[in-house]
């Protein structure tokens, strides 16, 4: 039988789906296969940088907008008005059956991410996505774990790191704002929300602009606000897709007040001091911003043939939410790879094996395509190791794979960098 190519090829499968799980594991050494995750959002504008075909950039609907994200080993469902009900959720593909990886860590759980995450979460509680824009997005901020709590919901710190191999052009603005001006006051803030409908509020008056580089990276906290510039972005991040639009015109659009407030209690929507006081002031104005949230990458291990380096590290409020790596392996070389957790891959160049599965970075992607550069490994898998084999004479062999909480306690503490 002919190997499935798009996602019609494949039988959708809702349930009962363990048996199918535990065969792919046992065949792969620990390896789930994904499909492609897409997701639009109607008030950016895509930057076409994450290999999908330029005739399906709005193959939700143009009422939708631009597909300008990627999800990677993603249980976690997008908060998008007018959504499908599979939105943000990664599916796993099985020969030719799918199904989410919601449904696989649901029904195998420890077996997928371990007992120490299964049994504290009763979920996958992190995902990590392609975030690719021409532009500059609203200087916002995404809500703590109590502030989330308040309308259902939970807090998403974040982390950006800039692959190179995504970010051959910096399209319109490579900068991104940060936090506030040491000085700032809070009735400043207080006054730009409160004119909201009398033009630009002038938010980013109040604000730093970071020029950013690929090849580093930033650990953003929950409460700090944050306008992300135009470079491709690989951020891995809490399940999790609240936040708050604290600047209301963005290169002539209009930022609708309702983006503001999404994740705020509906009796506050209207309580300008409420919204002023969830960010986090000290955070905001920090003298030591920089000090304390930027990344360059740290060699993890590195052998014959291959490197593999830290790209996020560090902890939100002396917590560790996720980590993420970048192994790059050379052209001809094969490395075997053992990792504390389960972790989602994206291969971003190269071609080459992963456990002796194809795993190869496509030039161009259609919208129901199935791809061979996107895996889920175990936590069993991930420790018995992995191994890569770069088959090109050429070209080195580069993935990304990013990790859930509290799996790497060896992993560099903040501004690690610094002392390479």
């Amino acid at each position: 039988m002919k190997a499935p190519q798009t996602k019609h090829d494949l039988t959708t499968r809702t349930s009962n789906v363990k048996s199918l799980v535990e065969s792919a594991l046992a065949a792969t050494g620990g390896l789930l296969r994904l499909a492609p995750c897409w997701v639009p959002r109607s008030f950016l504008q895509p930057g076409k940088r994450l290999k999908l075909h330029p005739d399906d950039l709005y193959a939700f609907g143009l009422n939708r907008g631009g597909i300008d994200e990627r999800w990677f080993a993603s249980t976690t469902e997008a908060a998008n008005d007018n959504r499908t009900d599979d939105e943000g959720l990664s599916y796993v593909v099985v020969g030719h059956e799918c199904f989410t990886l919601k449904q696989a860590v649901a029904e195998c759980g420890a077996a997928l991410i371990g007992s120490a995450i299964w049994d504290k979460y009763n979920k996958w509680p992190v995902y990590s996505k392609f975030f690719d824009n021409m532009g500059p997005i609203p200087h916002h901020m995404h809500q703590d774990a109590a502030q989330a709590a308040l309308v259902g919901q939970e807090g998403k710190p974040e982390s950006y790191y800039f692959p190179p191999q995504h970010n051959n052009v910096g399209n319109n603005f490579p900068y991104t704002f940060m936090g506030f001006e040491p000085g700032t006051t809070k009735e400043q803030v207080r006054e730009c929300i409160a004119n909201w409908n009398k033009g630009e509020n002038g938010i980013l008056d109040l604000s730093k602009a970071y020029r950013l580089k690929p090849g580093t990276g930033w650990l953003i906290d929950p409460c700090i606000l944050h306008a992300p510039g135009s470079l491709c972005t690989y951020e891995p991040q809490w399940g999790s897709d609240v936040f708050g639009m604290y600047q209301n015109l963005v290169e002539g659009r209009e930022v609708p007040w309702a983006l503001l407030v999404k994740d705020m209690p509906e009796e506050k929507h209207q309580d300008v001091d409420f919204i002023v006081e969830q960010l986090n002031w000290e955070k905001n104005v920090d003298p030591n911003f920089k000090d304390n949230h930027y990344l360059e990458p740290v060699t993890s291990v590195k052998g014959d043939g291959y490197h593999d380096k830290w790209i996020v590290y560090g902890k939100v409020d002396n917590f560790q939410y996720f980590t993420a790596k970048e192994l790059t392996v050379e052209p001809g070389a094969t490395c075997k790879i053992t990792d504390q957790g389960a972790y989602g891959l994206i291969c971003v160049q190269g071609s080459g094996t992963i456990n002796g599965q194809v795993l190869n970075s496509p030039k161009l992607i259609r919208f129901h395509e199935l791809t061979e550069d996107e895996y889920f490994c175990t936590e069993a898998g991930a420790k018995a190791g992995v191994t890569f084999t770069n088959t090109s004479t050429t070209e080195p062999l580069v993935c990304l794979r990013y990790f859930g909480p509290e799996v790497n306690p060896d992993a560099p503490a903040m501004g690690a960098y610094k002392n390479q």
